[in-house]
């Protein structure tokens, strides 16, 4: 655990790939053809949370979707590529698009991906993350296996763990909790 937790430290940018780790990997049409995609509120907590503390987060997905530059947008993710099935090299063009003054490298990057597509660029990033129901290649190349699907709170299971490794997680936690002595004094009441 100690070295999951010094790797996820070293994270300066979050990595995240869409269907299957953002989303549950269903594509659902309606009847006039128009796709959906449910999210996590979770993620969005928890993408939100590393903003807070100047972690950055990405996108890099296989398909095209409004709903995903939408919920970027909700959620503050800066940086969405879409419609690329080479993940590698569209994170070594996001990477080079970075404001130098980031100092961000595949080094300081964690991944999230669950399928083939995404190994190469898992297998370069400092911190690789999966689901459990990733394909099997993708689990023996990750440093970490969230116990949640996604679409379903995995995110965020490695947003809080990048909290963590950065010594940030208490101070998070304390925004939403009352501390000891508002405890007391509502006790007294």
């Amino acid at each position: 655990m100690q070295d999951l937790l010094k790797k996820a430290g070293q994270v300066k940018l979050l990595v995240l790939d869409v269907d299957g780790i953002l989303s549950n990997g269903q594509i659902i049409y309606d009847a006039n053809g128009a796709e959906t995609k449910a999210f996590s509120v979770q993620d969005g907590i928890g993408i939100k949370s590393l903003a807070r503390y100047g972690i950055l987060a990405a996108i890099i997905t296989g398909r095209s979707s409004p709903m995903v530059d939408r919920r970027a947008s909700e959620i503050g993710i800066d940086y969405v590529v879409q419609g690329r099935d080479d993940k590698l090299v569209a994170l070594n063009e996001l990477l080079a698009t970075l404001d130098p003054k980031l100092n961000i490298s595949a080094a300081d990057c964690a991944y999230m991906g669950d399928d083939l597509p995404d190994i190469k660029a898992m297998q370069t990033v400092g911190f690789a993350a999966t689901v459990p129901n990733a394909h099997s290649e993708v689990i023996n190349r990750s440093d970490m296996v969230t116990t949640r699907a996604g679409g379903y709170g995995a995110v965020r299971e490695v947003c809080d763990l990048i909290l963590k490794g950065h010594g940030h997680y208490e101070d998070f936690i304390a925004t939403y909790t009352l501390n000891d002595t508002q405890n007391l004094q509502d006790n007294a009441l």
